[in-house]
C-alpha cells in the first residue's frame, strides 16, 4: 500500500500598491499580518512586491504573480481618489472593463444615507469593479473590495485588510502548514557556519536561517528552521541544536509565539 499523498503546497503574493508606501510617509503594517494570516491556514507567502500607483507596473505586477502563485493578494489604491487607481489596473491585467458594481452601489448608497454623508462622484469610485468579479466585504467603512479569478484586491488601511481577509476565510484553501523552530546560541556564526552547512545538504526539505544578534553585552545567532514536514524538521532541529552546543554557544530552543 502507498503511503498517502502528501498535502499539497499552496503559495500566495502580495502586492502593496501605493506611492505613499515607497517615499516612506507611510509605513506599511499589512505585509506582516497578512502572511501571518495566511500561514496559520497552510498558505504560503513566497513573494511581495511594492508598486507605485501606475497603471502598467500595477498590471504587470499582477499578471506576473496571478500567473505564479496560487493566490495573489493586493493592498491599497481602492479608495475615492484620483490616484486610486487599482481596480481599473486589475481591470486593465485581466482584460476586462469597469464600472458601477450594483450591489457594491446598493451597499454604499444605503451607507452614506444612514450616516448622513452625500454619496458624492469621488465615493461613487469605490463602486467601481471590474466586470466579473465578486465582492470583499468590509465591515469597517463599507466600501468593498473584490476578488477576480485569484487575485484579491483589498483597501490599504490596516483595520480594512484584517476585516477582509476575515471575510475571505471560507474562500481560501489551504495545504501544507509551514511550521518552525527556533535555537538561540550565544556563538557567532563562523564558528558554525560549515556544520550548520552540511545540516541543511541532509534535510532539503528544511529551510535552515541564520541570524546574528547581540544581546546582554553578547554576540550570538538565531537558528530558525522551518519545514512542512514536521519529522524531518524534528531530526535537523536535533542536529542543529547538538552542533551548536558542541560549538560551546549553550543553546536554547525559544518558545513558539
Amino acid at each position: 500500500m502507498s503511503d498517502a499523498a502528501e498535502p499539497r503546497t499552496v503559495t500566495a503574493a502580495v502586492l502593496l500598491i501605493g506611492d505613499e508606501i515607497l517615499s516612506g510617509r507611510t509605513k506599511d503594517a499589512n505585509l506582516g499580518f497578512i502572511a501571518t494570516f495566511l500561514g496559520d491556514i497552510g498558505i504560503q507567502v513566497r513573494e511581495a512586491r511594492v508598486v507605485s500607483d501606475e497603471r502598467d507596473r500595477i498590471a504587470d505586477a499582477v499578471n506576473a504573480l496571478r500567473g505564479a502563485y496560487d493566490y495573489v493578494f493586493t493592498t491599497g489604491g481602492i479608495g475615492p481618489t484620483h490616484d486610486d487607481i487599482t481596480a481599473d489596473s486589475v481591470a486593465y491585467a485581466f482584460g476586462v472593463p469597469i464600472g458601477p458594481h450594483p450591489e457594491a452601489m446598493e451597499i454604499l448608497t444605503l451607507h452614506y444615507a444612514e450616516t448622513g454623508g452625500e454619496f458624492t462622484q469621488a465615493r461613487k469610485r469605490m463602486a467601481r469593479i471590474p466586470e466579473g468579479a465578486t465582492l470583499i466585504p468590509n465591515s469597517v467603512s463599507k466600501a468593498p473590495g473584490f476578488q477576480l479569478d485569484n487575485v484579491f484586491v483589498m483597501a490599504g488601511i490596516p483595520i480594512i485588510v484584517q476585516v477582509m481577509m476575515d471575510a475571505l476565510s471560507d474562500r481560501l484553501e489551504g495545504g501544507a502548514k509551514m511550521t518552525s523552530r527556533t535555537i538561540d546560541c550565544f556563538v557567532g556564526e563562523s564558528a558554525i557556519a560549515e556544520a550548520l552547512g552540511e545540516v541543511q545538504s541532509r534535510y532539503p526539505k528544511v529551510g535552515i536561517g541564520s541570524y546574528p544578534f547581540y544581546r546582554d553585552n553578547q554576540f550570538g545567532t538565531s537558528l530558525v528552521l522551518r519545514s512542512v514536514d514536521s519529522s524531518k524538521l524534528d531530526e535537523a532541529f536535533a542536529e542543529t541544536i547538538a552542533l551548536a552546543d558542541k560549538a560551546g554557544g549553550k543553546p536554547v530552543e525559544r518558545a513558539a509565539t
